[in-house]
């Protein structure tokens, strides 16, 4: 039974009534079946519009804007924009937990979210808000069992992270444009924008101590210039074009060959960049910056030195191959030694809960405020590094105290409709502590006993 509540809990999203019960057959098993995905999407992912018409109507309510800042009267167009925002925002967030909530392969769930957050983009700068879900859902979910440089450029290549990176304002000093400029004086702001390039690097591959400089920055940020979205013109802004889907823009582009980790990168257009990102993708700082996240998101939040030796050594011998990296992870040893090995997030928390209540309100907002309350609000995590992930970010009392009075609120709608006892029993099997047992069978109430459950150690733990 240890294994399953393992497999339910530490691998899966929190363990439903009735589902330890058939993962305790095979717990191995039932975790390799995920690997390859669902073989379509989620009826609550397939039902939301793509990125590509969110930008156009997006685009439409900013071309509103600028018209009505001419005429004065702009107060209705900016309450339109928040409206239109907010509406994509709320209903992409009730389709993420949703399906958290309800999904029969949560493994394969939690390493969309795992690798969501390493590619992390934010709502908190616009129009993210409007498309930041649909940027899990178009890159990152397709992608999450195959090769990583397929993963990786989705994501590179998607409108979400080129505008929450700016790589759309960046222009070659060399290209037709950046010349124009310079040549006729006009004042305006051109240049290079080294964010993607500097995240891609720092980030989402090599790792900040990968063995790169900041010339590799310099030139790999005039490698990616060009890539940017239908829509945008060169300060940024939306333009004439079909937005919302990748571009590149030629007369941006830093014309050229460039060198890279030592390496010189002649191709032309679009190719180059793509190279670049191939050799990133194979790159042994690569392997081993991916392997250590991997090992401490599943295992422990010290990951065993062993463990990530292995791993970065199947990733680089599997050619970048991620489910062969997931089977090997999960027939590691490390993986089963310990039942409560890592801290939930609050993210965590909030989905386990739903899971073992089998439930999913009816209002998203609750779920939107109850993440806000505990600080971690779905798609803002405030930086492209992402929401941490070990239990020195998210212990305290603080947090602690704000997770109790959460655990107090679903105890008070659930009222004495589930025993907390029997709950905790078919949620945490042969792991649930006969003390922690023992205190939830003498609570006052069922609310309370829920309460007590919901905020144990036993339940916090994954």
């Amino acid at each position: 039974m240890k294994k399953a509540v393992i497999a339910a809990n530490r691998f899966g999203l929190g363990a439903r009534p009735g589902e330890l019960e058939r993962i305790v057959r095979n717990p191995v098993s039932w975790l390799t079946d995920q690997l390859g995905g669902p073989s379509r999407l989620p009826a609550e992912i397939s039902d939301l519009p793509d990125s590509a018409s969110v930008f156009e109507e997006v685009q439409d309510v900013r071309r509103d804007q600028r018209a009505a800042k001419r005429d004065e009267p702009a107060a209705d167009i900016v309450e339109k924009y928040g409206r239109v925002v907010r509406r994509h925002y709320v209903e992409q967030t009730a389709a993420r937990y949703r399906t958290a909530a309800r999904t029969d392969m949560p493994f394969h769930e939690r390493l969309v979210h795992f690798w969501s957050n390493h590619f992390a983009v934010s709502a908190d700068k616009q129009p993210l808000p409007a498309i930041a879900g649909l940027f899990e859902n178009e890159a990152i979910r397709p992608n999450v069992s195959g090769r990583f440089i397929d993963l990786l450029r989705a994501v590179e290549q998607h409108p979400a992270m080129i505008v929450y990176l700016d790589n759309q304002r960046s222009i070659g000093p060399g290209s037709t444009l950046g010349k124009r400029a310079n040549r006729r004086n006009t004042g305006q702001q051109f240049g290079l924008n080294e964010n993607l390039a500097r995240e891609i690097l720092e980030l989402h591959t090599l790792g900040v101590d990968g063995g790169y400089t900041q010339p590799d920055v310099t030139s790999f940020a005039k490698v990616l210039t060009g890539w940017s979205i239908g829509g945008a013109n060169e300060k940024g802004r939306f333009a004439d074009g079909e937005p919302g889907h990748f571009e590149f823009r030629e007369i941006i582009h830093e014309p050229g060959s460039q060198f890279v980790l030592g390496k010189k990168y002649s191709g032309r257009g679009v190719d180059q960049g793509e190279a670049v990102l191939r050799d990133l993708a194979s790159h042994p700082s690569t392997a081993r910056f991916l392997a250590t996240k991997l090992a401490r998101h599943f295992v422990a939040d010290e990951p065993p030195e062993r463990l990530v030796d292995e791993l970065a050594g199947v990733y680089l011998e599997s050619g970048g191959q991620l489910s062969t990296v997931y089977e090997t992870l999960i027939r590691a040893a490390e993986p089963w030694f310990d039942t409560f090995a890592k801290y939930k997030t609050p993210h965590d928390f909030v989905i386990s809960t739903l899971r073992a209540f089998d439930h999913v309100p009816d209002n998203p907002r609750f779920i939107v405020g109850a993440l806000d309350l505990m600080g971690q609000t779905p798609f803002r995590p405030g930086s492209p590094e992402g929401w941490p992930d070990t239990a020195q970010q998210w212990g305290g009392a603080d947090a602690l105290y704000k997770r109790i009075e959460w655990s107090s609120t679903v105890a008070r709608i659930v009222g004495s409709r589930v025993n907390p006892v029997d709950l905790g029993d078919a949620v945490l099997g042969s792991e649930f502590n006969p003390e922690t047992r023992k205190a939830i069978s003498r609570a006052e109430s069922l609310s309370q006993g829920i309460t007590l459950l919901l905020a144990s150690p036993d339940f916090q733990r994954r």
